[in-house]
C-alpha cells in the first residue's frame, strides 16, 4: 500500500502519479489506484492519460454526485463501489423519490439527495419509536434502529451508531445520449457481508 496527497490546486498529476507507479509496480497480486479528491483543482483521473495498465495497475473510485460522474466517461469499465445510483436500488422509496425529484427538478437524484432523504425519514422512526424529542430516549430508540431508505434498508448498528447499509459494486459504461457516465450495477454488497470493525472502545 502506498498512499499520496497532492495539494487541493494540484492540476498536473504527473509526479503523484510516477511515486504511485513505482510503489506498485513491483509488487504481486491484482494493483489499484484508489482515488479520493475534493476541491476544485484539476481531474485526478488524468493519471489514467498516464498508462498504469502498462504496469497492470487498474484505477478505481467511489460514487459520485451526477456532474463529477461526467469525468469518469475517460474511464469506460472502471469499476468501483457507491452507496447510491438512482437506478440501483429496487424499492419503494427509492421509487417515489426519483419520481418525485424527475417531477420537481426535471434530473434524478444523486446520492447527496438520497443521503438526506434518509437522514430526514431516521428522524421521523426514531420520534415515531422514543415517543418523544428527549436525546437519551432518541439515542436508546436509534440504536439498532432498521428503517427503510432510498437506499435500502438500513440499520444504525448499536455498538457504534454505524450506519448499516448496501454497497453497490459498478461498472462505468458510457452512453452518449447521457451527460455522465453510468455506474452499471454488477451486484448489491448487503451490509452482513461487509466487516466494517468497530473502533469504537464503548
Amino acid at each position: 500500500m502506498h498512499e499520496e496527497y497532492a495539494p487541493v490546486a494540484t492540476s498536473d498529476f504527473t509526479a503523484p502519479a510516477e511515486r504511485l507507479f513505482n510503489a506498485l509496480k513491483d509488487k504481486p497480486g491484482r494493483k489499484v489506484i484508489f482515488i479520493v479528491w475534493a476541491g476544485g483543482g484539476g481531474n485526478p483521473f488524468k493519471i489514467a492519460e498516464l498508462n498504469p495498465g502498462r504496469f497492470g495497475i487498474e484505477v478505481s473510485t467511489g460514487g459520485n454526485i451526477l456532474p463529477a460522474l461526467a469525468a469518469y466517461k475517460a474511464l469506460p469499465g472502471m469499476e468501483g463501489a457507491t452507496y447510491y445510483y438512482y437506478e440501483h436500488p429496487k424499492n419503494a422509496v427509492n421509487q417515489w423519490l426519483v419520481s418525485e425529484h424527475q417531477k420537481r427538478f426535471k434530473s434524478p437524484p444523486d446520492f447527496f439527495t438520497a443521503g438526506g432523504m434518509s437522514a430526514g425519514i431516521a428522524a421521523v422512526e426514531a420520534l415515531k419509536k422514543a415517543g418523544s424529542s428527549e436525546t437519551e430516549k432518541l439515542i436508546t430508540a436509534m440504536e439498532g434502529m432498521s428503517f427503510e431508505t432510498p437506499k435500502g434498508r438500513m440499520t444504525f448498528r448499536k455498538e457504534d451508531h454505524q450506519a448499516m447499509q448496501s454497497m453497490y459494486h459498478f461498472k462505468i459504461k458510457v452512453d452518449p445520449n447521457v451527460a455522465w457516465a453510468i455506474p452499471e450495477l454488477v451486484r448489491e454488497i448487503k451490509p452482513e457481508e461487509m466487516k466494517v470493525p468497530i473502533s469504537n472502545k464503548r
